[in-house]
């Protein structure tokens, strides 16, 4: 009896006991779309603390785990999955991809990270936001999509860009924005010099995935000597597990839809006739419009074929061919590209190494255009193109009384077209390998070694023929013509080399990387100079190599999955400086707070996120023209430059400006971020507030007499500040099966101010055109960069310029350079983008609209042209119809007022695009979209000359006009 009594009441105690029996799973991950094992995915048991994470064969262990409780496998890119255990002793599970958490991973250097984890000021662009249209170039993809960055395309073909994120950050040195394609950082000068164009004309607009713009210090940091003007990574397509075709193919014509306003035939006669009646028998007859006879419609073309697949099921796999051919509104000008890009994405060892080959070979042929718009201004609309009689390829041209071409006159600005023939033929290689190994005995610690190099080879050929009035050469009374070959290469080395740990301890994340960069820059140049001038010789340029080395941390923290700090240190040298200024240190430090994340938000249902961010960073600025200004340099002489000895011609050299104390320009830059999102992100965007100091500014600023052996040289001058906000805002406001429609804004302030400059000097710079040595620009402390430096014009009482009358703003009684003052400046206070995208069923309709606000614009065009003195210098010449609102007669007087510098404020409707989706037309293709579109549709602004958008600081000098294109286009994929 109390055997059974005491085996009942080990019964009855067992029986709780085995109510609360916890029990371990294991099992696998792996991905749906690929049957890859995923590692690193985590699987918690909902509601407490109890935890694991895959190793890197996919596999996974759970100890503890009670009856009815629920698992839930998460991993950034997938679906979370729950899964309620009821006692199996293993679980296997599959993730879907999960699209919209993908587009959520942002690259940044030497890694990437979520969005949410972001803690510096980083802008996302995705396929899915690119700009429609006529996108040649790459950064044609964004323009106007992303506050604090402006982006400025000239109107040629292939044009290339002026990209400034946050104002820049230098006077002198570089501003340009450094581009990273999948871990290459490009040395990206364009130059037309010797035919080279932007990397962003280089790459395939089609081959792009996403870009990541890093717009402040904290975030830029990293790269050091290379961020200083923020850094533009851009991410490729790569291959995919199905196999998946796409062809592209568009066509367009482009008009030029503006011209400058200039007298006609008939007008002119009419005003030579009132104001010089006594030279009226010397006009011609001809009604000619030169700038209509300089432009025409250009046709382009653009395909691109693109396969994507998994090769043998074991190596993910795209190639991608594309073929470009852009005519240029200016006759003769011409931009053809082929690209062929190939990616290889392997993963060996059970995913522990990951391998990634990107190669680009590009092949380039640029036909450029002389820049003719000045001429096709000024030029007599009374006579016509051609001339029968004409010995100058029966191109109409001024003449003597012997028949020679006049010297020192206006030439034929089509025949100057169409009798030179300026071309380049660029092959271009640039890619990359990288490796990225796991360690198989400590899964938490990666190895990642990325090679990359970039090369470009150009042929440019340049020839004027022997009939041209522009190589005639009236003192000998024989034709000459030009011929000219130029070899240009340069290359670009990349080695990075860095260790990655990653470690989950409890609630607190750590990342930590280490490392080590080497970058070597090599140029050479072979130009024959003119072959048909016999005192003209060879010239060879090599160029020093510029070596950058550097090494780098970075440590991420992410505690609760709430609290983020991120900071990383950057030792960066460059062989640009002295041993003893070779080193700069570049910190930087940042942090986030996922406020939606904490208890009083985290079940709210209309503040989805709200983010806090704080950053500060240092970066450094090398990049200058002179390579090597702090050792002892000489140039040897040219023919002009000889001295005959004895009767013995001896060449000479020149002693080049020195500077042993040159160094670092530091950008320290402090940033204030607010990231929301309401009813789901139904409406979303950001707020940021932004500060950068510059110092030690890199400027080519002047040095006294005697001094050094220039007079002028890079210095290390003083101190300029950049600061201002920046706002964005997406909406979704209608979000249903059939029918999208979301509107994006945004919009930035920026104020630059000169602080300190050398001796309080001031500078003049800003060269332009009309008179001689006059400069319209300066830098001076407590002014904006590039200021316009100008005389107040005087006017009557009607309200009428009174000519070289100016205000004596100093009060002494004479009018002098001291009273020339600050009248504008080219930068503008607000930009502006508005885009709007529409899906209704199967039409989409979108469209993209910039502005620019507060901007001024110098117009050289006219304050070197529209006066009545022009209008007959040893020829006729035509003028501005601006002249008739001044009456001014002399250019020298009046080249400075302040009547010419005007509003360049804007608005631009960028693109806007009409298409239809046809799904599932027959077997095999998934969608076949047709669209239609304009891009540069209208333009509003009260600026009086071609175009306020002015690359040249504002200095409006006739640039190459944005024509109006229409396009019509094809997509198919399978």
């Amino acid at each position: 009896m109390k055997t059974f009594t005491k085996c009942a009441l080990f019964l009855v105690w067992l029986i709780p006991m085995s109510l609360f029996a916890q029990s371990t799973v294991t099992g696998t991950v792996s991905d749906a779309g690929g049957g890859q094992p995923i590692p690193g995915v985590n699987i918690i048991v909902r509601g407490s603390t109890k935890g694991a994470t895959t190793d890197f064969n996919g596999q996974y262990t759970l100890d503890n785990v009670n009856k009815g409780e629920i698992l839930v496998y998460s991993y950034v890119g997938f679906m979370a999955q729950e899964v309620v255990f009821d006692g199996q002793p293993s679980i296997d599970i599959t993730l879907q991809e999960d699209a919209a958490e993908l587009e959520q991973v942002v690259v940044i250097g030497y890694g990437n990270t979520r969005k949410k984890d972001l803690t510096g000021s980083v802008a996302l662009v995705t396929a899915e936001d690119f700009n429609t249209g006529n996108n040649v170039t790459a950064e044609n993809l964004f323009t106007g999509r992303v506050a604090g960055v402006n982006i400025n395309t000239n109107g040629g073909p292939a044009g290339n860009s002026q990209i400034r994120i946050r104002g820049g950050a230098s006077l002198n040195a570089s501003n340009d924005a450094l581009i990273v394609i999948d871990g290459l950082p490009i040395n990206d000068p364009s130059d037309e010099d010797n035919g080279s164009r932007s990397i962003l004309s280089s790459i395939n607009p089609n081959d792009i995935e996403s870009f990541s713009i890093l717009k402040d210090a904290s975030a830029a940091a990293i790269y050091g000597n290379r961020g200083a003007n923020g850094v533009i990574i851009i991410t490729t397509k790569k291959g995919r597990k199905n196999l998946s075709i796409s062809l592209d193919s568009q066509t367009s014509i482009t008009t030029a839809n503006r011209t400058v306003d200039v007298f006609s035939g008939d007008e002119y006669r009419a005003l030579i006739a009132e104001r010089f009646p006594d030279r009226v028998g010397s006009l011609g007859t001809a009604n000619t419009d030169w700038q209509d006879e300089i432009y025409r419609d250009a046709f382009s073309s653009i395909h691109n074929l693109s396969l994507s697949g998994s090769l043998l099921d074991v190596l993910p796999t795209r190639l991608s061919v594309g073929r470009a051919d852009q005519e240029g509104l200016r006759k003769t000008s011409k931009f053809e590209r082929t690209t062929t890009s190939l990616s290889l994405n392997p993963r060996l060892f059970d995913n522990h190494l990951k391998i990634d080959v990107n190669a680009n070979l590009n092949f380039e042929k640029n036909r450029f255009a002389e820049g003719v718009e000045k001429d096709a201004i000024t030029f007599d609309p009374t006579q016509p193109v051609f001339d029968a009689s004409s010995p100058y390829g029966g191109f109409f041209e001024y003449v003597n009384s012997d028949g020679f071409a006049l010297p020192n006159v206006q030439r034929n600005p089509v025949a100057k077209l169409l009798q030179t023939r300026n071309i380049a033929n660029v092959r271009r290689y640039f890619g990359n390998v990288k490796f990225d190994y796991q360690m198989h005995f400590l899964p938490e610690l990666r190895a990642v070694v990325n090679l990359g190099l970039d090369t470009s080879e150009t042929q440019r050929f340049e020839e004027r023929s022997t009939e041209s009035a522009n190589t005639f050469r009236s003192e000998f009374g024989e034709f000459n013509g030009f011929k000219s070959d130029t070899d240009f290469t340069s290359e670009n080395k990349l080695l990075d080399a860095y260790l990655v740990y990653t470690k989950k301890f409890g609630e607190l994340d750590l990342e930590t990387t280490a490392g080590y960069s080497y970058q070597k820059f090599e140029v050479e140049e072979f130009k024959t100079e003119d072959q048909r001038d016999p005192n003209r010789l060879p010239e060879r340029n090599i160029e020093p190599d510029v070596v950058l080395l550097a090494y780098f941390a970075r440590a991420n923290l992410k505690l609760s999955d709430k609290y983020f700090l991120t900071g990383s240190i950057r030792r960066d040298g460059t062989s640009r400086f002295s041993p003893d200024n070779r080193w700069g240190y570049f910190p930087s430090a940042s942090f986030g707070w996922q406020i939606s994340e904490e208890d009083f938000l985290q079940n709210s249902t209309t503040v989805s996120n709200l983010r806090l961010r704080l950053g500060y960073g240092i970066t450094g600025q090398q990049d200058i023209s002179q390579a090597y200004a702090y050792i002892e340099r000489y140039r040897g002489s040219n023919p002009n430059t000889q001295y005959i000895l004895n009767g013995e011609v001896v060449n000479i050299v020149q002693a080049q400006f020195r500077n042993e104390d040159i160094e670092w320009e530091k950008i320290t830059e402090y940033n204030i971020g607010l990231d929301y999102g309401f009813w789901n992100d139904r409406i979303s965007g950001s707020i940021d507030v932004f500060r950068k100091e510059s110092d030690d500014l890199l400027s080519e600023a002047p040095v006294p007499d005697a001094v050094n052996f220039s007079n002028q040289g890079f210095q290390n001058i003083g101190k300029f500040v950049t600061q201002g906000a920046e706002f964005s805002i997406n909406t979704d406001i209608i979000r249903s099966s059939n029918v999208n429609w979301s509107v994006s804004y945004n919009a930035t302030f920026i104020d630059q101010e000169i602080e300190e400059l050398a001796f309080g000097q001031d500078i003049i710079v800003g060269g332009i055109d009309g008179g001689t040595g006059n400069n319209v620009q300066i830098q001076r402390q407590g002014e904006v960069p590039f200021s316009f430096f100008t005389f107040a014009q005087v006017y009557d009482s009607n309200g009428r310029p009174i000519e070289g009358a100016y205000a004596d703003l100093d009060g002494n009684g004479v009018v002098d350079n001291n009273d020339r003052y600050i009248a504008g400046k080219p930068a503008p206070d607000f930009l502006m983008g508005l885009q709007s995208n529409l899906n209704f069923y199967n039409f989409d309709f979108s469209f993209n609209l910039r502005a620019s606000i507060g901007n001024d614009v110098y117009n050289n065009v006219a304050s070197a042209n529209a006066q009545e003195g022009n209008l007959f210098r040893n020829v006729f010449n035509n003028a501005p119809t601006t002249l008739l609102n001044t009456d001014f007669v002399s250019t020298p007087d009046v080249i400075l007022s302040d009547i010419y510098v005007e509003d360049g404020s804007f608005v631009r409707m960028e693109n806007i695009t009409l298409g239809y989706t046809m799904r599932d037309i027959m077997k095999g293709v998934s969608s076949l979209r047709v669209w239609t579109g304009v891009q540069n549709a209208f333009l509003i602004t009260d600026y009086s000359g071609l175009d306020p958008e002015i690359q040249n600081d504002g200095r409006d000098q006739s640039i190459f006009p944005r024509g109006r294109t229409f396009l019509f286009g094809i997509n198919y994929k399978y």
